[in-house]
């Protein structure tokens, strides 16, 4: 099996749009959404879920009224001020550092898990597909990314398949880190801003810590040819392969306005041939 992680230097990129269209393309495969902050792959892909259960990331403080004195120990010592005059706690606030829990003359408080998002398993359109989601202000996304990344792993030895393809997070944060360690290849969907140029050069950086492949597409090349060039610059110093380019075009904001996958549209669009071809060119370099 080969993984293969979508990622970019931040959100907006096409990321998610690039994956659903290889995923669409490839044979034998599982499909993984490691956005779990922000997860927006099943819209485009509509999956029916199969199980869902849900994701502890952390621990939360809970008082025992009938032993608390109400000292007000527990206030001072919050850095957080989680909790409240009348002794209640805002799980929000709360970041479950223990401090109150020991320092507690009573013993009144104590950590228990909290759920900070959900797992799901579903079924899409010939294959399986492992994603989730993080509450707002839900704590270790790149513990729930690495959950998701585990569970396609096993289904992915279980169903024989030859793909694992993950849309992983943007940027260079503990999801991202976890979205792409053990791949064996990172594609990076990048735009020709300056600010993409530099999202671009820190995920590479990345990318490279852990020794993985990297891979890159330019979305919206036209807009900026400039800048273009030094992105294909910059990958040429890298030795870093640039699958394709991806142009501008309102056909795109009208496919996934309709739903539409564009390497499925029966009639000829460039986006979709570029995709094909990148694809194409993906497999090659993998083989």
């Amino acid at each position: 099996m080969k993984e293969v992680v979508v990622i970019s230097g931040k959100g907006g990129t096409g990321k998610t749009t690039v994956t659903a269209n290889l995923a669409a393309l490839a044979n034998q495969f599982v499909l993984a959404d490691c956005d779990v902050d922000a997860p927006n792959l099943h819209i485009l892909l509509n999956p029916k879920i199969l199980e869902e259960k849900p994701f502890y990331g952390g621990n939360v403080v809970v008082r025992h009224s009938d032993r608390c004195i109400d000292c007000g120990l527990c206030r001072v010592l919050c850095e957080f001020e989680a909790i409240a005059a009348d002794g209640a706690i805002d799980p929000i606030k709360c970041e479950g550092c223990n401090l109150c829990v020991v320092k507690c003359p009573m013993g009144a408080l104590k950590l228990v898990p909290q759920q900070s998002g959900t797992l799901y398993f579903s079924e899409i359109d010939r294959a399986l597909m492992v994603h989730g989601r993080l509450k707002a202000g839900g704590e270790n996304s790149g513990k729930l990314v690495t959950q998701i990344k585990r569970i396609a792993a096993q289904v992915a030895k279980e169903y024989g398949c030859e793909w694992a393809i993950v849309d992983g997070s943007p940027g260079i944060g503990c999801p991202t880190i976890a979205s792409v360690r053990g791949a064996d290849a990172a594609l990076i969907v990048t735009e020709p801003t300056v600010s993409g140029l530099a999202d671009l050069k820190r995920v590479v950086q990345l990318v490279e810590q852990f020794r993985v492949r990297a891979f890159v597409i330019i979305n919206k090349f036209d807009l900026n040819l400039t800048v273009t060039e030094e992105i294909e610059a910059f990958c040429g110093d890298r030795d870093i392969v640039v699958l394709g380019r991806l142009p501008l075009t309102q056909a795109v904001v009208e496919a996934l306005r309709r739903g539409e996958l564009l390497v499925r549209q029966g009639r000829p669009n460039p986006v979709g041939d570029e995709l094909n071809a990148i694809w194409n060119q993906l497999n090659a370099c993998l083989s």
